[in-house]
């Protein structure tokens, strides 16, 4: 199967966190098919029921080309025109799948067998999928992890630092707002004191980012609200203590509740790469060095990743299955 033509089956298969389980089983046909063909061990890794991350290995793996294959919402089929393929997922990261698939069946027909594939659940979410594979090594040296990076090798990625702030009040008719308390009003009071915590810089990562991504509350237009509630997510460049301690001062009068912490990372390059600095979050810290070294590479713009416009331009998409195979074959020597 050409890349394009995969790279659009997969597409067409929903796969929105935690609904992983008929990606799943496609993509075992696929491995279990090379396996079949070229002397390999195939293997489901359970992760919670119906959902299972899938590994593929030829000989004792050296590399491991990795990446998810779960995706945000909503589901978008796919269509395609002379440069592009579109659709959900269609960079982040179902054209990926697809170029690591495809590498893999060139490398094998060339005779190369100390390498592996690995696809896992749950990246979207809380990386539930690369947290079972970190206990649970192969013995691989390597991890190339495959995320949009227009086919540069990035030398780092920042880290995710997420909260769920509440507020909470005590309702009254909103003719007598003396007579209760709003929520609301506690928590945008909090929210602006949040927006104006001096985030860190990096030298390599950049700024850190704030963004008040959901908000919410109350309970009609003439009630004083006695619940709201908002989720925030920092981008980080460094260690989290600092800005745990400024978003608990800014909290006040409201609860803030840890939901998620990845650390950055600084990342390696290799002779005969362009190289780039992201901002987004991956699975490597997930990973924990279990899988080998991580690089991190793949085709596509995160720019347009987790939009109505995701699309992954067909020129990359081809040249990401050669960036495969030397990746690989220069890691293997």
């Amino acid at each position: 199967m050409h890349v394009f033509e995969l790279t659009r089956k997969l597409i067409d298969i929903e796969s929105i966190t935690p609904n992983e389980r008929d990606i799943g089983d496609f993509l075992w046909r696929q491995v279990h098919d090379l396996a079949l063909r070229f002397d390999g061990n195939a293997e489901r890794m359970p992760v919670e029921p119906a959902r299972d991350n899938i590994f593929v290995r030829f000989g004792d793996p050296n590399v491991v080309l990795s990446t998810h294959m779960d995706t945000v919402p909503p589901f978008i089929p796919s269509h395609e025109d002379e440069q592009h393929i579109w659709g959900r997922g269609a960079c982040d990261t179902k054209g990926i799948i697809a170029a690591m698939i495809t590498a893999a069946g060139k490398l094998l027909e060339g005779g190369r067998r100390n390498f592996g594939l690995l696809f896992v659940v749950g990246e979207e979410r809380n990386s539930a999928g690369a947290l079972v594979a970190a206990r649970n090594p192969r013995g691989s040296k390597f991890l190339i992890n495959g995320e949009p990076t227009e086919n540069k090798l990035a030398l780092g990625s920042k880290g995710a630092l997420r909260f769920e702030i509440i507020a909470r009040g005590r309702m009254a008719h909103s003719a007598y707002p003396e007579l209760g308390e709003s929520a609301i009003e506690k928590l945008l009071d909090a929210l602006e004191r949040i927006r104006k915590i001096e985030l860190p810089v990096d030298p390599v990562l950049g700024p850190g980012t704030l963004n008040i991504g959901t908000i919410g509350g109350g309970r009609a237009p003439n009630v004083i609200p006695d619940e709201a509630r908002a989720e925030i997510f920092i981008r980080v460049v460094g260690g989290a203590e600092s800005l745990r301690s400024a978003v608990a001062r800014a909290a006040t009068e409201v609860d803030a509740r840890e939901i998620l912490f990845i650390p950055p990372v600084h990342l390696g390059s290799l002779d005969g790469f362009a190289t780039t600095i992201v901002a987004f979050t991956t699975d490597i810290p997930a990973f924990n060095g279990a899988w080998g070294k991580p690089f991190l590479i793949g085709p596509g713009s995160i720019h347009v990743a987790h939009t109505s416009e995701e699309r992954i331009p067909k020129s990359q998409l081809a040249d990401a299955v050669g960036l495969y195979q030397q990746l690989v074959t220069q890691l293997s020597t």
